[in-house]
């Protein structure tokens, strides 16, 4: 009851913050990798892919930290942004990591991953993701899924779940309840965004896919896109009709 109540005030005070426009505060920034808290126990790693599309891409992933461990949802682009990743969080918050996830199979989801194996962290993503993966030549999760896994870090828990085809066809999203807080991937645009590279994907269940997303996590406050700025629970509104009119 105590963890419970202390959990929502500190939820309370950072809604009350962003009325003022002081959450996602950057904490640590270099020229390859940032990293914001957006709410008391996640935070948000920002790291570049040099695309030919799209030019210098900013690339977000998740971190959720409590009881001395971290999990990582997504890797840094590269091996030496993960092992920069990495050691901020031994170094600053004295933690252990965990395991890291990975959303789907692209480059901006495992590029890093290598680095995670290297030290003896566990790896997770789908079976779908690690079919997906092998089979384009990229770094591959070394323990799948199926449907849904739950992962524990403290007194927390991460939900992440498979609920449709979208940026591709094994895109999971990630639901941290104690803050709110919803990975979306790349499955989850940022308002205003346009379609983005649509090589893997299905944008028939685009839209559906997310109204599944919003129908199974009700409660999100945050959502955090594969790209761009974090925000509420309009991105999902956002995709969904950007995909309704494609």
């Amino acid at each position: 009851m105590k963890l419970r109540f202390i959990t929502s005030s500190l939820l309370l005070l950072f809604n009350v913050l962003s009325l003022y426009g002081q959450e996602n505060k950057s904490i640590y920034r270099s020229e390859t990798l940032e990293i914001q808290q957006i709410s008391p126990y996640t935070f948000v790693h920002i790291s570049y892919l040099n695309t030919q599309d799209f030019g210098k891409v900013g690339c977000n992933g998740m971190i959720v930290i409590n009881g001395g461990e971290a999990l990582v949802f997504d890797t840094p682009t590269e091996d030496a942004v993960s092992r920069e990743l990495i050691t901020w969080l031994e170094k600053e918050h004295k933690v252990k990591v965990k395991a890291v996830l990975a959303t789907h199979f692209h480059n901006d989801c495992v590029g890093g991953l290598e680095e995670f194996k290297a030290r003896g962290i566990p790896t997770y993503g789908s079976f779908k993701t690690i079919a997906l993966a092998k089979e384009a030549g990229f770094p591959v999760p070394e323990k799948g899924f199926e449907e849904e896994l739950i992962l524990e870090v403290g007194s927390l828990r991460a939900i992440n779940r498979f609920l449709g085809e979208g940026h591709t066809r094994d895109n999971v999203v990630t639901y941290v309840s104690s803050d709110q807080v919803l990975f979306g991937g790349c499955l989850i645009k940022e308002v205003g965004a346009g379609f983005g590279f649509l090589g893997d994907a299905n944008t028939a269940s685009w839209s559906e896919t997310v109204t599944n997303v919003k129908s199974t996590f009700p409660d999100v406050r945050t959502v955090v896109p594969g790209h761009g700025k974090v925000g509420n629970a309009e991105l999902l509104d956002y995709t969904i009709r950007l995909f309704e009119e494609k």
